[in-house]
Formats: structure tokens, C-alpha cells, sequence
């Protein structure tokens, strides 16, 4: 059995640069993982994937020429099938045991064993293993069958086929030529109606070979890169790209930086084979405009990097990685600074257009856009949001807001969606809200209204920053209210892993405002108001419509405790009991998770879960808000008097701590009621025969179970 490496390439026309990284990837892994359950692979085997914009590849090291054989229990057929009255062969099991290569086998070397709830026929056989090339056939087919394509093209592979569709391929790109290469060997394998060779071709430009030919697999990477000129390993040439980009940025000296953009960075990398950063410039009057619309436009359209400042402000000078590194690049930098002008033009005249109109001025247009249509238009909606803006507002009180705040929340709730209406966010929807911002600081208008209509979509993503100010708290919040419920309320909230109107992180935001600003707001009140603004829009009935959201709230909720290290039964306990106050549900978690640790809490826990099935079993609902009131005349037990006076002295104590928002204190004083509650169930019967001693202790139990599960429902400790 021989041991060698083994080498894949696939040559192919320019790949989508956007999905070049996960394909190259796919390609690696899925050939990689075949061939390792196929046995072909040993420990040590280790695989290096390539992805360039023409060609998809992997060397795997440490190849099995043939998979080991090993020993299996074939599965023959269920008994009352394989054998006849006598016991002897049927029809069927002759012809099963010849296809599968045992028709010298006797009935006497098969074995007899349950297979559910028939009896089956088994016989211990050698599997042979399957021959490298049969299975690198298998895995090629199925890497086919599991790349993540994001659009399927159809082409001929033979234009002169007298049968033209007989031909028909289908692939992400015309692929061009095969490699499969085990050892210095070609090995017999098909794909895309390719035969594998040991052919590729180098740079489109710049390759000093028409064909590259690849004598041994080991030397594809080395070959490719000398005579190819092609690096071929996407994470070598990614990394080559940013060494490039820092150094030319330090030719200009310590005050310019590349822009650092991780996605634009992958997607250019997946544009060139062999890199070359080259310096251009454009004429600094266009600096006049927001950096933003230059940025957007330089990195979107010419996937450009930009020079920054070290105080973070866009410089004339930008950076171009090339394809090409001809001896002068002169012509290469000037062609890039033509073509990026008339885009930087654009944006200048966009943006000295759109100053010509006031905000204001185009809110009444917003009557003429469709938002949704079950939902009206965006002025319906930008009217739904200052209704919401001003709730939230009186929810939050004095305390928090002055009136100059509550004013400007009002005023940029209003202009909030105006510069939708704007010839630079009609060209870059990226910039809504961004180029808001500006040009109501162009206006006049004070800062903070202009940063609340910029930070009303923050946090835009999983990290951003949430809003500067106040004003721009209040209108984030009311904004994403707005599209919660609306979108809930019509029935189109997400569905599985499909969330079009991006809600999950609308739900995070609104989470994120609400406790990290520590906001006064109870979401059932604020909920139940944010539904009277849609008149009679919405199709959900109020109370489902409250519950749905509020359900959808604590699951994202949930998600981000479990990812700070809180377990779902410690989260569960404090959740379950659907508490109004977000601020508190996290203290609240952290308190049940503190009370875990305590020596006290597995039996409190128990005890706990015991009060609530007795009670449960009764049909006694606990309310927070009802007294519930014990008739200490007739505690006649010594046990139940203890729990009772234990009771009446941890009671006041835990929810003084309680009121102090101190939740792992008012846990903690609860510990006291672990030797009491014990005693209890070990020496009271509490379905005592006298009908009101058994009402008494049921009250008992149940001022117990209100006090134990004021922070959460310490029976999920269970």
C-alpha cells in the first residue's frame, strides 16, 4: 500500500470575488472529508486549499494509494424472507448473496440477530477498500453537489456538438482543465467532462509558460509561483496584499494608514493572482464632501483603499492592488486616478445638489414612498415614529430627559428618514442616515438633532455603538419599536433562519438601549401603547401581539446571557417569570447563578419545586402583588411555627435588598429557610383532615413560595 500526496486543481474562468473564500474553502473540505471516510487518509494526512480568481484547489500529504480492508456485519435480509418453511435458501437470498459477491456462502456462516422487531440474516465479511482513484471519483461528484454556489451558470462544453443541450454543464464558472496529480502520477478521474491532466495554465498576463506543467505534486505551490506567477493560497496572498498596503502607506509617511476592512481586503484578494499595491491620488476639492460618500464610492466601485490621517480623516491619496507589475507603473496609476474622478464627481454634485433642499422640505415628499404596503407609506411610518418617540419620552420621565431633549427627540424623529429623499442615498443606501446627519449640521440644526438622525439605525450590527446622545437613544428606540411591532403585527416576523426585515438585530438594539442605559421602561405598557399607533393596520390581536414580541424579546435576550456563560436553567428561572423591567433580568440572572453556588441551594431548590407541584396541584396561582395572609392561631406544630417566625424575619430582610436592586443579597438571606422548610416537610402533614389547618399551611407554603421566587423561579434549579 503505497503513501504519497495528493494534488487537486480545478482551472476555471474568474470566479465571483464575494464568494471566492467560502467556494475555495468548500473545495478543500468537502475532498478533503470524503477521502478521510473513505479510509484514504491517515492521522498525519494534513490539506492545504487554494482559491485564486481562475483556479479552485487542495494538496492533501500522506495519501493511501488503496483504503486498509476492514471487517464489517453485512446486513443480508429478515429471515422470514431468506428462508422457506424447511429452512433452506430462498430465491431471493441466492440472488441477494450474488450481488453482493457471497454466493458461496452457507447458510450455516450467516448469523441470526434482531434487527428491530424482525429477525435478520448477518455474516462477518471483508470489505475490500475502495482504490484512490474510484474514491477521489467519489469525491470529486460529491464536492460538486456541496459548493456553496451562489448562482449556477449553464454553458456547452463541446460547441461542436451535433447534439447541442447533450453537452450541457452546469457550474459556477466554464471550467477550462483538471489536475489530479498522486505523487508524479495522473490519475483517471472526470469532472465537468474534464479528463484530469497534469496541465494548468499560469497569470493571464503574466505567466512565462503558455501551459504549466506540474511534474510532481509537491511542486505545484513553488511552480505556480515561479513560472506561473500566480500565488496560489488565498490566505498567502491576503497576507502579501496587507504587507504591501502598510508598507506603501509608510512611503508617504507616519501620518497616512490604509483603511482596515477585512471584506473588502478578502474580496480583492480574490481579484488578482499575483499582487501589486501601486500609490494614486485625486485632487483634494473633493475632500470637501462627507468622507463617508468618497469612502463608500472608492471601496464599493474601484475597490479602492483609502488613505486615512491619524486623526482618522480620508486623505486625496488612495492605494490599488494590481493584477499587473509592469516596469513602469505610470500608466497603470493614471488610468485608476481617470476612472476614480468621475466618481468622486458624482458624489461632489450629489451632495451640492441635495444641500439645495432643507430636510424639511422633503418630509412631505416621503407621503409619495411606500414603506410596506400593509403599512402605509414613510410618512405614515415617520408619523408613527414621533407618536412612539414621544411615548417612549413620557415613559422615560423628567428624571432622565429635559424638555430641550424631548424637543430635539421630536424634531429628528421627524427628519429622521428625510434624506431618503436625497440624490447621494438614492445612489449609496449605505449613507442613509450618515448623509442625514450632514446635511442637517449643514442647515443649522444643532448637533445632537443631527447625530440622533445619523445614530436612530445604531447599533447598525453585532458591536456597533449605540446612539451619542439621549435624543438619539429615544429615536433609535422608537424607530425600532415602530418596525417590531408593525412587522409582528401584519405576520411577518422571522421564520427559522430567515429574517428579511433584519428583526433579530432590531431586538438586540432595543435590548442593548434599554439595560445598558439603564431605561426606566416596562415593555408590556410600552408595547400595549406602541400597538395603538397603527390604528388598524395590524392583523395580530393586541394580547397575542404583546406576547409574541415580548417571547421574541427574552429568546434574544437568552442568547446573548448564554453567550456571557449563564446556563439556560439559570436563565430560565428569571425569564419564565416574563419580567417587565429588562435592567433587571440580567442582575437577576447573575443573582440566581451567585445563589447556585450557595451550600443551601440544591435542597432550597427542591423544596421550592415541591411547593410549586402542591400548589399547583390546589390551583393556587401566586400573585406578587396580593398579600397573602397565614393565621398564626392556628399553627399548632412546632415545625410550621419555626418556618413561619424563620419566614417573617427573612421576608423583610430579602426584600429590602430586593427594592435596592441588591438581587444576589436578597437570594443570599434566603438561605436561612433551608433548616426550617426541611423540618417542615420531615414532621407537617399538609392535607391535614381539618379542612382549615390544611388551608393554612397551603398559605404557608405559599407565602413561602412568593418570597423564594421574587428574583426568579429557583424550582429551574432543580
Amino acid at each position: 500500500m503505497k503513501l504519497d500526496n495528493l494534488l487537486i486543481e480545478l482551472l476555471v474562468e474568474e470566479l465571483p470575488p464575494k464568494a471566492l473564500k467560502k467556494i475555495g474553502e468548500a473545495f478543500k473540505e468537502v475532498i478533503t472529508h470524503s477521502l478521510k471516510d473513505q479510509g484514504l487518509l491517515i492521522d498525519k494526512s494534513r490539506s492545504t486549499g487554494f482559491a485564486t480568481p481562475r483556479r479552485l484547489g487542495v494538496l492533501i500529504t500522506d495519501v493511501l494509494s488503496r483504503a486498509p480492508d476492514k471487517q464489517i456485519l453485512q446486513k443480508i435480509m429478515p429471515v422470514s424472507v431468506a428462508l422457506n418453511d424447511q429452512g433452506q435458501a430462498t430465491p431471493a437470498l441466492t440472488k441477494k448473496l450474488q450481488s453482493l459477491g457471497l454466493a458461496g456462502l452457507e447458510i450455516g456462516e450467516m448469523r441470526r440477530e434482531m434487527d428491530g422487531k424482525s429477525e435478520t440474516l448477518f455474516c462477518d465479511r471483508l470489505q475490500p477498500g475502495i482504490e484512490l482513484e474510484a474514491g477521489l471519483q467519489v469525491s470529486l461528484n460529491l464536492m460538486l453537489s456541496k459548493l456553496p454556489i451562489p448562482k449556477v451558470m449553464s454553458y456547452q462544453l463541446d460547441k461542436g456538438c451535433e447534439m447541442p443541450g447533450w453537452s450541457t454543464v452546469h457550474f459556477v464558472r466554464p471550467a477550462h482543465s483538471l489536475i489530479a496529480l498522486y505523487g508524479s502520477s495522473v490519475l483517471s478521474v472526470k469532472v465537468l467532462g474534464l479528463d484530469a491532466g497534469q496541465s494548468t495554465k499560469g497569470h493571464r498576463f503574466e505567466s512565462l509558460d503558455s501551459v504549466i506543467t506540474i511534474g510532481h505534486a509537491n511542486d505545484y505551490e513553488r511552480v505556480m509561483k515561479e513560472r506561473g506567477i500566480v500565488i496560489v493560497g488565498f490566505e498567502q496572498r491576503k497576507a502579501m496584499i496587507q504587507e504591501q498596503l502598510t508598507t506603501k502607506a509608510k512611503e508617504l509617511g507616519s501620518n497616512y494608514h490604509p483603511l482596515e476592512d477585512d471584506s473588502l481586503l478578502d474580496e480583492v484578494c480574490a481579484l488578482v493572482e499575483h499582487p501589486n499595491v501601486l500609490t494614486c491620488s485625486f485632487e483634494s476639492e473633493f475632500l470637501q464632501v462627507p468622507q463617508e460618500c468618497l469612502i463608500l464610492t472608492m471601496k464599493a466601485n474601484q475597490k479602492y483603499f483609502p488613505l486615512l490621517n491619524n486623526e482618522g480623516r480620508l486623505t486625496n491619496k488612495f492605494l490599488v492592488v494590481s493584477n499587473i507589475s509592469p516596469l513602469d507603473p505610470g500608466a497603470v496609476i493614471e488610468g485608476n486616478e481617470r476612472v476614480v474622478r468621475p466618481r468622486l464627481a458624482d458624489a461632489k454634485f450629489f451632495f451640492d445638489q441635495d444641500k439645495k433642499k432643507s430636510l424639511e422640505s422633503r418630509v412631505l415628499s416621503l407621503s409619495k414612498v411606500v414603506y410596506h404596503n400593509l403599512l402605509g407609506t414613510q410618512s405614515e411610518r415617520m408619523q408613527r415614529v414621533c407618536l412612539l418617540t414621544q411615548l417612549v419620552c413620557e415613559q422615560i420621565g423628567g428624571s432622565l430627559l429635559t424638555e430641550l431633549t424631548k424637543s430635539n427627540s421630536l424634531m429628528a424623529a421627524r427628519l429622521a428618514k428625510a434624506d431618503l429623499l436625497t440624490d447621494m442615498v438614492s445612489e449609496f443606501p449605505e449613507l442613509q442616515g450618515i448623509m442625514g446627519m450632514y446635511y442637517a449640521l449643514d442647515e443649522g440644526l444643532s448637533e445632537e438633532v443631527a447625530f440622533a438622525i445619523e445614530d436612530h439605525y445604531k447599533p447598525r450590527f453585532a458591536g456597533d455603538s449605540l446612539a451619542r446622545s439621549m435624543t438619539g437613544i429615544v429615536v433609535s428606540l422608537a424607530d425600532k419599536l415602530e418596525t417590531l411591532v408593525g412587522l409582528f403585527g401584519i405576520g411577518q416576523g422571522p421564520s427559522g433562519d430567515k429574517d428579511p426585515f433584519a428583526l433579530r438585530r432590531h431586538t438586540l438594539g432595543v435590548i442593548r438601549m434599554i439595560v445598558e442605559r439603564d431605561l426606566p421602561l416596562e415593555l408590556t405598557p410600552l408595547l400595549m401603547a406602541a400597538i395603538e399607533v397603527f390604528g388598524d393596520k395590524l392583523k395580530v390581536p393586541k394580547q397575542e401581539l404583546v406576547q409574541q414580541i415580548k417571547s421574541f424579546i427574552f429568546d434574544r435576550m437568552s442568547s446573548s446571557l448564554r453567550e456571557q456563560g449563564f446556563s439556560a436553567k439559570e436563565i430560565d428561572a428569571v425569564i419564565s417569570q416574563s419580567p417587565d423591567h429588562l435592567t433587571q433580568i440580567p442582575l437577576r440572572v447573575k443573582a440566581v447563578h451567585d445563589f447556585g453556588a450557595l451550600p443551601e441551594a440544591p435542597a432550597l431548590a427542591a423544596a421550592n419545586k415541591r411547593i410549586g407541584n402542591i400548589l399547583k396541584k390546589e390551583n393556587i396561582s401566586i400573585e406578587f402583588e396580593k398579600e397573602i395572609k397565614v393565621n398564626v392561631s392556628l399553627l399548632n406544630l412546632p415545625a410550621e411555627k419555626v418556618l413561619y417566625q424563620t419566614l417573617e424575619q427573612v421576608a423583610p430582610l430579602a426584600n429590602t435588598k430586593l427594592h435596592q436592586k441588591e438581587f444576589s443579597s436578597s437570594l443570599v438571606e434566603l438561605a436561612a429557610l433551608k433548616g426550617p422548610t426541611d423540618i417542615f416537610f420531615d414532621e407537617v402533614m399538609v392535607n391535614d383532615p381539618v379542612e382549615e389547618l390544611r388551608q393554612n399551611r397551603l398559605a404557608l407554603l405559599s407565602a413561602l413560595h412568593l418570597e423564594m421566587n421574587r428574583v426568579g423561579d429557583l424550582s429551574k434549579l432543580a
